[in-house]
């Protein structure tokens, strides 16, 4: 059986409808790899995915959440290599609307780029379906599952994601 690592992240969409994505760069052999993914981490022993939540974005971009926000997809990529010590990772993502707001959260840039984060950005539809930069979403079907999303609204059970 895999061993996968939990994370829970967030869709956080500011009052204009943007969303926030973090940059992680990794090295890899060939050529470092970018990544636009959004914020969020590891699920800690003994913490739940919403705990994890809230402890990932006060430490990532300084957001404290005031309720529970709908769980909206769920996403079980299995990768040799995907996640260091890991088979691969499940993604429990949640949604979660907010007022403008610079992301500064209580890592330090040391901290966050031992995590491999090298940016923070907000993001409007246009750029997400624009978007032919050097890096990849995750999910990748980010910009049309977010725009279904907000068409139909958080479903009643998380909807499955590929990688």
């Amino acid at each position: 059986m895999p061993r996968l690592r939990p994370a829970a992240r967030a869709l956080v969409l500011d009052d204009s409808g943007r969303i926030l994505l973090c940059r992680f760069t990794f090295d890899k052999p060939d050529a470092p790899v970018e990544v636009w993914a959004t914020p969020g981490g590891g699920v800690e022993p003994g913490e739940s995915a919403l705990d994890a939540l809230r402890r990932e974005l006060v430490e990532e971009i300084g957001l404290a959440l005031d309720a529970d926000p709908p769980h909206v997809w769920h996403q079980e990529v299995v990768a040799a290599g995907h996640a260091t010590g890991y088979d691969g990772v499940i993604n429990d993502y949640f949604l979660v609307h907010t007022g403008q707001f610079e992301p500064r959260g209580s890592m330090t840039e040391a901290e966050l780029a031992a995590e491999n984060v090298t940016e923070f950005r907000w993001w409007t539809r246009a750029e997400l379906d624009g978007y032919r930069g050097p890096g990849v979403f995750s999910p990748r079907a980010l910009p049309d599952a977010l725009a279904a999303l907000l068409a139909d609204g958080p479903p009643a059970e998380p909807i499955a994601m590929g990688l």
